[in-house]
């Protein structure tokens, strides 16, 4: 119980100026805790609504939000808000989005294969969609021992997932349907750039020749360095961690299927992205980016 909350049941019994020496508050302090006593319960209520919006938003999204996007969401509606209320609002009534967990990887590197230069040099942005993307495989436990894998393809403009493909197998046909699903997505990926880990999918002779037939440029990874293919290692963490929700496995093969196409399928028109300002990624793609204020230099 406050203190103070203490003092106010007990003065008729016992008088303020004594309740306030034995537990060791002042009278002054208290008088002003009293005073305020009709804003506070205006705040009380302010909350108590408040918290209300955020666990429809929080629910609406499967629990996944934290206060940056449901303060994003709650704008959206109209409500003049700020993050820090909401983190304040979400910690007092314990709502909270998912954290992140430790990742795992998956890449099974071929010593003896071919393997391609660095074009992105940890540069994980593009000025236009289609023209950067970046690949990797995750896997999706299910049941005691099983798994399925999930082949994705990420635009690094608006990080669309521009293509994916899920099967219970790691070979290089998982991440060439990944690829047609982008340019199926796309219409061409002529000139675009394809980074990657070396994973031995990635560097096999089919995948490269994939990437020839679709114009793709090939570019990979450093050996063991998952910062190198960050942007991809995020996507698969946020990807298990929304989806799983603390889970060690999904109950099934079916259930796995069916909520990833769920998710990833909100993810491209729903979910929003902290570096997108907030907005999803297909949103993103479609609003309209300003115009350069450099000059061009005088002939």
């Amino acid at each position: 119980m406050n203190r103070f909350q203490f003092v106010a049941d007990h003065q008729q019994r016992f008088g303020v100026k004594r309740l306030c020496k034995v537990i060791g508050v002042s009278r002054s302090s208290f008088y002003y805790w009293r005073s305020a006593a009709e804003a506070r319960a205006a705040r009380e209520a302010a909350d108590a609504a408040l918290v209300g919006r955020i666990r429809a938003v929080h629910a609406a999204h499967d629990g996944t939000y934290g206060a940056p996007r449901i303060t994003a969401e709650l704008r959206d509606a109209g409500l003049a808000i700020n993050r820090k209320r909401v983190a304040r609002v979400m910690r007092r009534f314990g709502v909270q989005g998912l954290r992140l967990r430790r990742r795992s990887r998956t890449t099974v590197p071929d010593p003896a294969a071919a393997k391609a230069p660095d074009l992105i040099g940890r540069d994980f942005t593009a000025p236009e969609p289609n023209q950067r993307y970046v690949g990797d495989i995750t896997y999706l436990p299910v049941g005691d021992r099983g798994f399925l894998y999930l082949a994705t393809v990420l635009d690094l403009h608006s990080r669309r997932l521009a293509g994916w493909a899920i099967a219970d197998h790691m070979r290089t046909d998982l991440v060439i349907d990944a690829l047609h699903a982008a340019k199926r997505t796309r219409g061409s990926l002529d000139g675009a750039i394809m980074h990657t880990d070396h994973g031995a999918q990635y560097t096999s002779r089919a995948f490269a020749a994939a990437c020839t037939a679709a114009g793709v440029r090939q570019s990979m990874s450093a050996v063991g360095s998952s910062a190198d293919n960050a942007a991809a290692e995020s996507f698969n963490a946020t990807f298990k961690r929304e989806t799983l929700q603390g889970r060690r496995a999904f109950t099934d093969e079916r259930e796995a299927r069916l909520t990833a196409f769920r998710w990833l399928h909100r993810y491209n028109t729903v979910r929003r992205h902290s570096r997108l300002g907030q907005q999803p990624p297909i949103t993103y793609e479609k609003s309209p980016r300003p115009a350069p204020t450099t000059l061009a230099p005088a002939a």
